[in-house]
């Protein structure tokens, strides 16, 4: 595929995991009780108020990212009330969880809907796989395109899954550790987390030691969405 042709696609299924994301964050604290985002009209799947909330993430990263990289990386957030997080410590970590749980769901949508193709004959498994070819069509025509959406939103969303649920500051994972560390110990995570240096090194942190973790884990889910197969 045209490489401007595939950022496009690159740009959609992007914009529309991210908006996925940011629309999760927002539905659970509004139903935990923050209406800090519905008010400010997050609690939506259409891409526009996310967009326009973080444009540099959400338009100018990811587009230049691609055309460096061939790949696209960027950012959105939803707004919430700190004082209602402070006071609700376990519903906010529900919260931060919503957002990597919506990922995983688009995961296992795409993966269901890779395996219907299939089924139905309009899809194949590749003996090589990449990000925007984890399945193919049968037949260049009507199916190459929903194959590469597909393809992109296996891999995107298990990017978004597994980065978002690292344990640093500030990604999402940051939840997981306001459910599992107690007394002492969560008071000392806590204080590490308010320093505002922590969020950056907390980033490069994560950005070092993705691949080592994300390259297993992105193995298992395509062994899951082939049985029996064996990539690496």
């Amino acid at each position: 595929m045209d490489f401007l042709l595939l950022g496009f696609a690159w740009y959609i299924v992007f914009v529309f995991s991210l908006s996925v994301h940011e629309a999760s964050h927002a539905f659970a604290a509004m139903k935990f009780g923050d209406n800090t985002a519905f008010l400010g009209g997050q609690v939506t799947l259409h891409p526009w108020p996310h967009i326009t909330r973080e444009p540099i993430g959400a338009i100018a990263v990811p587009i230049v990212s691609y055309l460096m990289g061939g790949y696209m990386v960027g950012w959105a957030s939803a707004p919430y009330d700190p004082y209602w997080a402070a006071r609700n410590p376990k519903k906010a970590a529900y919260m931060g969880l919503a957002g990597p749980a919506s990922n995983l769901g688009l995961v296992v949508i795409a993966g269901f809907l890779i395996r219907v193709g299939i089924f139905f004959g309009l899809f194949y498994a590749p003996e090589t796989i990449n990000f925007s070819s984890i399945v193919k069509p049968v037949s260049q025509g009507m199916s190459t395109g929903p194959a590469v959406f597909l393809s992109l939103m296996f891999s995107l969303n298990c990017v978004l899954f597994v980065f978002n649920l690292l344990p640093i500051p500030p990604l999402d994972g940051t939840a997981l550790m306001e459910l599992s560390l107690k007394d002492q110990a969560l008071d000392n995570y806590r204080k590490l987390t308010a320093n505002p240096s922590a969020c950056l090194v907390g980033l490069i942190i994560a950005w070092t030691m993705f691949n080592f973790i994300f390259d297993p884990i992105h193995t298992l889910a395509l062994n899951l969405l082939y049985p029996g197969s064996n990539y690496h």
